[in-house]
């Protein structure tokens, strides 16, 4: 008997396996195996023999059928634009952390700021039923989001969102924080502040920009254009040196820098050490920051984004509209939503 147990663990185990093997039904190994032996009224001694036997066997629970017959999977999507990027790479191992507490799994998917494949991220992530999707949106989903908003799925935005979508999202305080750093550069002495950036379509990056022109503004500082670049995301590496290399050439009395993300900072430096430019001439400010730049770069002044509350808080909001719909309340514009802004720690390296 022990022999022909054991010869079930180089095979697929199903309900119907350990149902046949006990003579029993595969209704009443389910009920056992999913905890509900006692309210089913199943003897204790057919649930310790249906228990030892799925251990014996090895059984592992199909998650999918389980999510189609119970309707929760207790697994949730996360969709960001690049897995290579500290910040989203934080913000992920954060909200995985937070799952894990609570007895969820987590699903990672990276769109590589492509709206098409970030579309077929959302659809694969439905396919395998999960409970809700964590999102950093490109701009060209928008259609795809505002169906899952219809269909009353379970959706948050982070770090970016749409300002006509009634949706929940978590963002930090990007004009206050970009208006700080820039104010504290002219504070420093910096009148000729460049300013590079990406993703115009994005509003929290539109926010940094306005952050930006603001300071300037109040010190009466001339928004000066040759100062202004924006860099395409997509091949940033192979445009930054292009731009930089206008900026001294327009510009050559450039004396501040304020990069709207960390991967442009670090990009910029990768510039500054191949040109042999000093630096350290520059006042500087980014919005977060790699971990080598207290080495590379230690006078640089950042904006902290505050990952392991956006990854609490992301997850908070989503379990809560998972919730609300198990619990068969609708979630429609009727609704409210979780719009929450966080502050950015700011730190000057003077």
């Amino acid at each position: 008997m022990e022999k022909k147990k054991r010869s079930y663990k180089s095979m697929k185990v199903s309900l119907k396996t350990i149902a046949e093997y006990l003579n029993v039904s595969v209704a009443t190994v389910s009920w056992v195996l999913s905890g509900l032996g006692d309210e089913k009224k199943i003897s204790l001694s057919t649930q310790e023999r249906v228990l030892a036997c799925a251990k014996e066997m090895d059984y592992r629970p199909n998650m999918l059928a389980r999510a189609l017959n119970s309707g929760r999977s207790n697994t949730v999507g996360l969709i960001i634009p690049s897995i290579a990027d500290s910040f989203y790479s934080g913000v992920a191992k954060a909200i995985e952390r937070t799952l894990d507490n609570l007895k969820y799994s987590l699903m990672i998917c990276s769109s590589e700021s492509d709206g098409k494949r970030e579309e077929r991220m959302i659809n694969m992530l439905k396919s395998y039923q999960v409970d809700g999707i964590i999102i950093a949106p490109t701009k060209k989903t928008k259609d795809e989001i505002q169906k899952l908003i219809d269909e009353d799925y379970p959706v948050v935005f982070f770090d970016r969102f749409f300002s006509d979508l009634t949706t929940n999202y978590v963002i930090i305080n990007n004009e206050e924080s970009s208006f700080s750093l820039v104010e504290h550069l002219i504070l420093k002495g910096a009148r000729k502040i460049a300013i590079l950036t990406t993703n115009p379509h994005l509003l929290t990056l539109n926010f940094r920009m306005d952050g930006y022109i603001n300071a300037l503004k109040k010190y009466d500082i001339e928004v000066n254009d040759n100062l202004i670049k924006i860099i395409d995301i997509h091949n940033y590496e192979e445009k930054l040196p292009g731009a930089l290399d206008e900026i001294f050439e327009k510009e050559p009395d450039v004396d501040g820098f304020f990069f709207t993300t960390h991967i442009l900072a670090m990009e910029a430096f990768k510039y500054f050490m191949n040109h042999n430019i000093d630096y350290n001439k520059f006042e500087l400010a980014s919005i977060h920051e790699e971990s080598l730049f207290p080495l590379i770069a230690p006078q640089i002044n950042v904006a902290l984004m505050p990952i392991p509350d956006i990854g609490k808080k992301v997850v908070e909001i989503l379990l809560k509209q998972i919730n609300l719909k198990e619990s068969n309340s609708t979630i429609d514009t009727c609704q409210p939503v979780d719009q929450v802004t966080i502050p950015c720690k700011l730190i000057y390296r003077d």
